[in-house]
């Protein structure tokens, strides 16, 4: 060796011994589990991360320790039996370097996901100034999953648990954060609450591709994501682009010179396709493979709006529930509560017996999707937004979705959701609807029941009579139909109805034929 490159050498090692063994030679753990972290009690814990292969790795986690060897691949993973105190704790890792994470909980962990109207923010909600500074609930934290759509599964995420106070509580998920104070104040343990969500994106970005390439219905909507990808040309994207901005430009200009106020939304800028947040399973790799096992009791989901608007809403609740079983098989915890917000009432009020769109189906779909084993359903056709597809009462939202939790999952003796439709019969020119979910009794909020339209075996619907006959029964008529033959609640984006059960909750559209919809 001659002088030169012994002296290179010599300078490298001293700088190692300066700066320290590379990052590979270090035991890691992913984002999900640091400071301020709530592990899912009553469970086993699993805890997982990286380090050389073959290092052996020592876990120490409320009184127990555990020890594994990293594989060929770096990686290593322990479990530990459930914890059943609070703590705090601290988790341990000790390898080549010693890892400590401060300040661990342990309570009830949920995943919530889906796109804008599950990001939207605390700040964002009705009463903010009062939520906000009553927001001193240090048992109550949040972890924020960067945005980061991907290609294949990856294996870590960006983001940082944070403990529930005044001045935090504004960025945390109004959704996720109302549904985990109402367990929080019931079940008086702490709660953890993972905020996986992307505003505008369709169910099938959130669900992996290979499940999605089992289902032949899906094949034409990856086919053309295939096209997309191989037609990709980044040069004639951005032309459009810049078109596309010069247009808007000009619109909004002159809509302000005219004193408008309500403005076009600004032109998305050239995104790779392979990239999009909208193609199958980018999201499932970059913000919901990476955090399978961490425990959790179980999902809360906020979408549909995408899928109502720009793709086969028909699909939809096949695609709900292939996300479903997708992540169960991930997490390995079995058919885990999988629940959800069906789509509030939006755009213009009913008009006709029954209007058919997207955003109906895609509500339809949703009840539908409650014959999956541990799905459940908050019905919201009562407190959206006529002119607003982000309605501010997001306090409701949770708290339904936590009724559904605390009833179903929880074991509290309390009424799970509004009323949901089960059968019914026909004879002397009435249908007798029946009703699960009532509570003590169905009721209506004003003096007349509304809502109902009837149809004859000539499909065509006439709005309808209807009445509370008993404890879950509604009888439904109309002198125009002489033969009844189906019945629908409800249906229509920003619908009439006003059945509720006790609990003051409003009942899910419904319809009690199978005639193909236009």
């Amino acid at each position: 060796m001659n002088r030169r490159c012994l002296l290179i050498l010599l300078a490298a090692l001293a700088l190692r011994a300066v700066i320290g063994s590379p990052a590979a030679a270090d035991v890691k753990l992913p984002g999900v589990f640091s400071p301020h972290m709530v592990l899912q009690r009553e469970l086993p814990v699993p805890v997982w991360g990286w380090a050389d292969a073959g290092e052996k790795v020592t876990v120490a986690l409320a009184g127990q320790t555990r020890e594994a060897t990293a594989d060929a691949d770096g990686r290593w993973s322990v479990r530990f039996d459930p914890i059943t105190e609070p703590g705090p704790y601290t988790l341990k890792v000790e390898g080549k370097n010693t890892i400590e994470v401060p300040d661990v909980l342990a309570g009830e962990v949920w995943l919530g996901s889906g796109q804008s109207n599950m990001a939207m923010t605390v700040n964002r909600c009705l009463d903010v100034e009062q939520e906000t500074a009553s927001a001193n609930h240090p048992r109550i934290r949040m972890f924020t999953v960067a945005r980061t759509p991907a290609e294949t599964p990856q294996s870590d995420v960006e983001g940082s648990w944070q403990v529930c106070s005044p001045e935090t509580v504004g960025g945390f998920s109004a959704t996720a954060y109302f549904f985990g104070r109402e367990l929080h104040q019931e079940l008086d343990v702490p709660v953890g609450l993972i905020n996986s969500s992307w505003g505008g994106t369709p169910v099938q970005a959130w669900t992996s591709v290979e499940r999605q390439q089992e289902q032949a219905e899906l094949k034409t909507l990856l086919d053309d994501w295939s096209r997309q990808i191989s037609e990709w040309n980044p040069d004639k994207a951005e032309e459009r682009f810049q078109r596309a901005l010069k247009a808007w430009e000009e619109k909004v200009a002159q809509l302000k010179a005219d004193g408008k106020t309500d403005l076009p939304r600004r032109p998305p800028g050239v995104v790779d396709p392979k990239l999009s947040p909208h193609r199958p399973g980018t999201l499932f790799n970059g913000m919901i493979a990476p955090l399978a096992p961490f425990g959790m009791r179980g999902a809360i989901w906020y979408q549909g709006e995408s899928n109502a608007g720009r793709y086969n809403a028909n699909l939809y609740g096949m695609q709900l529930a292939l996300m479903i079983s997708d992540w169960r098989a991930r997490w390995g915890q079995g058919d885990f509560p999988f629940l959800y917000v069906q789509l509030p009432n939006f755009r213009r009020p009913q008009v006709e017996p029954v209007e058919t769109t997207g955003w109906v189906i895609v509500q339809e779909e949703m009840l539908k999707t409650l014959k999956v084993p541990g799905a459940g359903m908050a019905v919201t056709i009562d407190i959206g937004e006529a002119d607003d597809i982000h309605p501010r009462n997001k306090q409701d939202v949770g708290l339904r979705l936590a009724y559904w939790a605390l009833s179903k999952v929880y074991g509290q003796d309390r009424v799970a959701c509004g009323p949901l439709y089960r059968s019914m019969t026909s004879a002397d020119g009435k249908v007798v609807v029946k009703f699960d979910h009532v509570g003590t009794g169905l009721g209506v909020r004003g003096e007349k029941l509304e809502g109902f339209a009837i149809a004859g075996t000539d499909r065509q619907f006439v709005w309808a009579e209807a009445a509370v006959a008993g404890p879950d029964t509604v009888v439904v008529s109309s002198p125009q139909v002489e033969n009844p033959a189906a019945v629908r609640y409800a249906w229509a984006e920003n619908p009439k109805g006003n059945l509720v059960n006790s609990a003051d909750l409003p009942a899910s559209p419904f319809r009690t034929d199978d005639w193909d919809l236009e």
